[in-house]
């Protein structure tokens, strides 16, 4: 039977995969006497591997989940708080977070009192969507692919038919 981890080495996995470096997650996780030696053996130990693997995959889900989540704020999030900062003088900082600007990638002011904004490319965010949803693009897309089979299948037909 699989003992289970105590809760100091899963403070050791949860440090590890946060870093990257086993002396400093032991140290991190509470192993005062000898970090370097107890991070090391920590890293050789299978179940301690396969803890860290896994919660290496569950941060990879997150992150790309995140990912997704943001690039689709970028290509579909509304914009009115943004174009309604271009009309406000000096907005109040209240004001300001209680706006949705997470589509702006850039403000100027410049001397004549004016204000630039300037958005990410909602063109790019939908095509990194895309990308991490695992969808092909370009030419390696299952449309391209279609025109290319059949136009091999004709060539095929009309090889065939020649005398």
């Amino acid at each position: 039977m699989k003992k289970s981890l105590s809760q100091k080495e899963k403070d050791f996995c949860i440090s590890f995969v946060e870093s990257g470096n086993p002396i400093e997650a032991a140290k991190k996780a509470g192993y005062t006497k000898s970090p370097e030696k107890s991070g090391l053996r920590l890293i050789c130990r299978s179940d301690i591997s396969d803890e860290i693997a896994r919660l290496e995959s569950h941060l990879q889900q997150t992150l790309s989940f995140a990912a997704k989540c943001g690039y689709k704020r970028l290509a579909f999030g509304n914009i009115a708080d943004a174009v309604s900062l271009l009309f406000k003088e000096k907005p109040a900082l209240e004001d300001l977070k209680e706006m949705d600007l997470f589509s702006i990638s850039e403000i100027k002011k410049p001397k004549d009192g004016a204000m630039e904004i300037k958005f990410f490319d909602r063109i790019k965010a939908l095509e990194k969507l895309e990308e991490l949803s695992g969808n092909k693009s370009g030419s390696e897309s299952p449309f391209y692919d279609a025109l290319i089979t059949g136009a091999q299948m004709l060539s095929k037909d009309s090889k065939d038919n020649e005398y």
